[in-house]
């Protein structure tokens, strides 16, 4: 049972979501781009994909994040560095989950956010615009990129998520959980971390698996 027990918390750990862009396995990536460079040293994402993480309407998920205006840089920056962190980090495996849509198999589910980043995002974007509470489903697609569906109104995030909680946990239907736990914790996962210090997210894998 042990021998069982260890697979398990194994396959848990450096591992890749299979998922639209993914790599297979984790390795390092020399050339990863701008906010996602913290990842280069072992990351599921190519050099490719960071940069198109950095784009707005890649060819990622031609998702557009200005479909009530222009995005402010200072909360584009967190949804970057969201990107980033979904397409990069090997250090996700705890949450893996199956998805039953075209495009992936797995997405990830209740990965615990460090309190900080989450609050920072909300901080950062409360002034932005968006007619959506959760991003993954609803939009109009018919021009190839995501627009308000009919009838939504564009309003800002504090007042669609009234909370750092409820953007965090809401915008991706369910993929974060918001929790008390602090940055160097090891219990909670940093979007955000100094890469000369070491992945702290490798810890919390640990922990958590």
């Amino acid at each position: 049972a042990a021998a069982a027990v260890k697979v398990t918390h194994d396959s848990l750990l450096n591992v890749c979501m299979d998922a639209k862009h993914h790599k297979t396995e984790p390795g390092p990536e020399g050339q990863l781009y701008g906010q996602c460079v913290l990842w280069k040293d072992n990351a599921c994402c190519t050099a490719n994909t960071s940069m198109e993480a950095h784009q707005d309407q890649s060819y990622l998920y031609n998702f557009n994040w200005d479909h009530c205006g222009i995005m402010p840089e200072k909360c584009k920056r967190h949804f970057i560095q969201d990107t980033c962190l979904y397409e990069c980090s090997p250090n996700l495996g705890p949450w893996i989950d199956q998805a039953d849509t075209s495009w992936r198999k797995e997405r990830i589910r209740d990965v615990p956010l460090c309190q900080e980043d989450c609050e920072q995002w909300w901080e950062d974007c409360q002034d932005a615009v968006t007619c959506k509470v959760n991003w993954h489903k609803g939009w109009n697609w018919t021009t190839g990129t995501n627009q308000c569906p009919k009838g939504a109104m564009c309003q800002k995030f504090k007042f669609v998520f009234p909370t750092a909680a409820a953007l965090c946990e809401q915008i991706w239907s369910g993929s974060y959980r918001y929790t008390s736990h602090h940055r160097g914790s090891s219990r909670c996962i940093q979007m955000w971390f100094d890469p000369a210090q070491g992945n702290p997210n490798v810890a919390v894998a640990q922990y958590y698996a």
